[in-house]
Formats: C-alpha cells, sequence, structure tokens
C-alpha cells in the first residue's frame, strides 16, 4: 500500500496529477484544496496518500496534508461514502470545517455538496460523530507546503476552474457563477491558483 509520495511533478490539474518517482509516474486523484497548494510543475512535490482498491483497480488519493488524509478516510467510514464523493466533499469543505460540521451537526455544511442530499448529510453526521478525534488532532496540527506562483491566462485559467467543479458535480450554473465572480474578484492578479482559491471561498459559503 502507498501512503506517500515524493517526487517530480509532471503534470497537474485541479484534479489530478502525475508524480514522477524514480522514472515511474503515478497518477494521482487529488481535491481541489490540495491543487491549490501544488509546487509548479518540474519542482519536487510530497503527497500524503490513501491507497483505494476496488474490484481489481488501484487508484490513489493524494493529499497536501494529513489533515486532509484524515478527513478523507473519515469520510470513507461513512455509509455510501466512496473516494470520489469524498473527494468531492474535501474540494468545498476544509478539514477544519468538516470538524466543525460534524461536531455540530451541521447538515446544510454538507448539503451545499453535489451529490449530498439530506438523508446522506445525517448519516455521515450521526455515524461520525464519534470518530472525529483523530481528525480534530490532525486538523490541530496542520501544515501545508509553501504555494508557489504559477501563470495562465485568464481564459485558460477559467476554462480549467470551470470543467473542475462541473467534473466534481456542481451544477453549472452555480460553477459559472462562482467563477465568474472569482474572475471580477481576482482582476488581473486572475491565475488558476487564484481562480480554484476564489470558487472554493464561495462555494463554503
Amino acid at each position: 500500500m502507498i501512503a506517500r509520495l515524493e517526487g517530480v511533478l509532471r503534470e497537474q490539474c485541479p484534479t489530478r496529477v502525475i508524480v514522477d518517482v524514480g522514472g515511474v509516474g503515478y497518477a494521482v486523484q487529488i481535491p481541489l484544496s490540495t491543487f491549490t497548494e501544488l509546487p509548479d510543475e518540474g519542482k519536487i512535490v510530497a503527497l500524503h496518500v490513501h491507497t483505494h482498491a476496488s474490484e481489481g483497480a488501484v487508484q490513489l488519493y493524494g493529499f497536501a496534508t494529513r489533515a486532509e488524509l484524515v478527513a478523507f478516510e473519515l469520510l470513507l467510514r461513512a455509509s455510501r461514502v466512496g473516494p470520489r464523493l469524498a473527494q468531492t466533499i474535501l474540494s468545498g469543505i476544509t478539514p477544519a470545517a468538516l470538524l466543525e460540521a460534524i461536531r455540530g451537526a451541521r447538515i446544510a455544511t454538507l448539503r451545499a455538496v453535489p451529490g449530498v442530499g439530506s438523508k446522506l448529510a445525517e448519516r455521515i453526521l450521526m455515524e461520525l460523530r464519534d470518530r472525529v478525534d483523530e481528525l480534530a488532532l490532525a486538523v490541530a496540527g496542520a501544515s501545508a507546503p509553501g504555494v508557489a506562483d504559477r501563470t495562465a491566462s485568464d481564459t485558460a485559467a477559467r476554462e480549467q476552474t470551470l470543467s473542475a467543479l462541473l467534473n466534481l458535480g456542481y451544477p453549472r450554473t452555480q460553477a459559472e457563477r462562482v467563477v465568474e465572480e472569482a474572475v471580477l474578484e481576482a482582476g488581473d492578479t486572475a491565475t488558476l491558483e487564484t481562480l480554484v482559491r476564489g470558487s472554493l471561498k464561495r462555494l463554503a459559503r
């Protein structure tokens, strides 16, 4: 089982990266929160990894911080929550916000995530409310690697951000709205990173 990867970042998009470790390229799925913490392509990146094996297939999910990994694995303990949905949840909710939602039984926080209805949100909160100790410790000691500047044209950055939100299941109208608001806020400094950050901030409201 792979628990950590450190190597050269060869390719990156908002929900997936390829990390070159000793000449072997590992495809790793990531939440948007991890994407915003990635260095530039060609630089060294280290990710906490969850290895998911299902029906003969192995999929890697990577995270910038241990808190994200702990939150991801906590979500997998809930009924009807698979890795894809857990990835989507962490793309719109920080580990700290997830911890607060579970402790405070805040159904609305989880319902804001595509694919999570009222019944599923209630089940997640009920099933995980007594299992958050490890997440609380991870959140308290959370740290992330330094963020590297990246550049992209406004159009390309906008399209990639919108595509990432649509792939995660957000409705097009909502995705387009938050991306446009993020573009207006960023102005001349709009990059893929700033648009993803701005969109995430709005989706978390």
